[in-house]
C-alpha cells in the first residue's frame, strides 16, 4: 500500500512528463518570436535612423563646401517603429547668392517606402535674392516627394490661403493673396530621358493681386492654370540662381507653355506657346493669345502713350475690332454663363527686351535680363 502511494506521490510529484514540457513550450513560443521581432525590428530601425542622420551629415557637409549653409535649427529623428521623422524648429539655407529661411518643418519616410516623403511647415517663409525680399504665409502647407533611382517620379505642394509679398522688383511691393494653390511636377514620359523635360502643372484659385486689379479695372478675384512642360529640367541644380539659368540657357531649355489660362470676373484669356533665354538673359519667344472682355485692359496700356482718355477709347476701339469687349456672346459661341466667347489675338513676342503686340512695341514696357 506504501508502495502504492509512494509510485502515485513519484508520478505527481517528480519530474514532469516530456509532452508536459512541449505543450508548455508551445504555451510561449509565440511569445518568444514575437519578442525576438521586436529586438530585430528595434535595432533595425535604429540602424536606419543611425544611417540616415549620418547621410544628412555628410550631404549638409558637402553643400557647405559648395558654398551652401543649410541649417536645421533643433534637429531631432523620431518616429519609431515605422516611420523616419524629420523635424527642424527652422530650416534656412544661406549662400553667396541669397538666403531663405522656412519655419517649423517636418519631414516623414515610412521605413517600408523611403523613397517617398511627405513634408509640411507652418511657415512663415522669408527669402531675399539680390535686392529681392520676398515673404509668404498660410494656413496650410503639404508636400509630397517620391524618389527614383535616377531623379523623380513626382513632386507636389498644396497650400491653403496663401500670401506672398515681393518687393525690390519696383517702386511698389508686389502682393498677392490666394484661397488655394497648387504645384504639381513628373518627368515628362516621351521625353525625360532624351530632352530632361519635366511637365508642371499650378493651379491658383480665388486670387487677388492689386498691382493686376489697376491693370485690369476690375476687383474681382483671379484663377489662374498652367500647363507646361520645362525641358533641360535635369541640368538645374541647387547652386546660385544665375548660375543654374545660364546652364539650362547654354543646354537649349525653353519652358513650353501648352495651356495658361486667366480669368478674373468677365476677363479671360488663354495663352500658349515657347519662351527661352535669349544671350543678354532675357525671356524671348511668342505667345499665342485668345481673349474676351479685356479692352479696359488695351485701354490702360494704350493710355500710357496717347494718354487716360484717348488711351481709353483707343482700347474700345480695338477691343471691338477684335471682339474683346463685354457684349452678350452668341448662342453658338458660348455656353451659358461662360461670358463672351474667346477671340483670337496677335501673338504677342518677346523680342530683344521688348514686347511686340501685333509687331508693333508696348510703350513704356520693357522686358530686362533675369540675371
Amino acid at each position: 500500500m506504501t508502495q502504492g502511494m509512494d509510485g502515485r506521490n513519484g508520478a505527481v510529484g517528480g519530474a514532469p512528463r516530456p509532452g508536459t514540457r512541449r505543450g508548455r513550450m508551445g504555451l510561449f513560443l509565440p511569445y518568444i518570436l514575437l519578442a525576438l521581432v521586436v529586438v530585430a525590428w528595434s535595432g533595425a530601425w535604429f540602424w536606419i535612423r543611425g544611417r540616415a542622420e549620418s547621410e544628412m551629415d555628410a550631404w549638409m557637409a558637402r553643400e557647405a563646401a559648395a558654398g551652401r549653409t543649410w541649417t536645421c535649427e533643433d534637429r531631432s529623428l523620431t518616429g519609431y517603429p515605422f516611420r523616419i521623422e524629420l523635424r527642424c524648429a527652422s530650416l534656412a539655407l544661406s549662400r553667396a547668392d541669397g538666403s531663405f529661411r522656412l519655419g517649423p518643418t517636418t519631414a516623414v519616410a515610412q521605413i517600408y517606402q523611403p523613397r517617398l516623403v511627405v513634408f509640411e511647415s507652418r511657415g512663415p517663409f522669408h527669402a531675399e535674392q539680390g535686392d529681392l525680399t520676398g515673404d509668404a504665409s498660410w494656413k496650410a502647407l503639404q508636400g509630397s516627394f517620391h524618389g527614383a533611382a535616377e531623379g523623380f517620379t513626382r513632386a507636389s505642394l498644396v497650400v491653403d490661403g496663401p500670401t506672398v509679398s515681393v518687393s525690390g522688383a519696383g517702386p511698389q511691393p508686389i502682393a498677392m493673396a490666394g484661397r488655394h494653390l497648387e504645384l504639381h511636377a513628373r518627368p515628362s514620359p516621351a521625353r525625360y530621358e532624351s530632352d530632361g523635360a519635366v511637365d508642371v502643372n499650378l493651379q491658383l484659385a480665388e486670387t487677388a493681386v492689386p498691382a493686376l486689379d489697376a491693370l485690369t479695372g476690375s476687383a474681382a478675384p483671379a484663377d489662374a492654370a498652367l500647363d507646361a512642360t520645362v525641358t533641360r529640367a535635369t541640368v538645374i541644380g541647387t547652386g546660385a540662381v544665375p548660375k543654374e539659368l545660364e546652364k539650362w540657357r547654354q543646354a537649349g531649355g525653353l519652358l513650353e507653355i501648352a495651356a495658361l489660362s486667366l480669368a478674373k470676373g468677365d476677363q479671360r484669356i488663354q495663352a500658349k506657346g515657347q519662351v527661352a533665354l535669349d544671350a543678354m538673359h532675357r525671356p524671348s519667344g511668342q505667345i499665342d493669345l485668345r481673349a474676351a472682355g479685356i479692352d479696359a485692359v488695351i485701354g490702360t496700356v494704350v493710355g500710357q502713350r496717347f494718354g487716360s482718355k484717348e488711351g481709353a477709347l483707343v482700347g474700345q476701339l480695338v477691343g471691338g475690332l477684335l471682339g474683346l469687349g463685354r457684349g452678350p456672346a452668341r448662342a453658338d459661341q458660348a455656353t451659358p454663363g461662360s461670358g463672351p466667347p474667346l477671340k483670337p489675338l496677335p501673338p504677342l513676342k518677346l523680342v530683344d527686351g521688348q514686347v511686340l503686340f501685333s509687331g508693333f512695341p508696348i510703350p513704356n514696357l520693357r522686358v530686362p535680363p533675369l540675371y
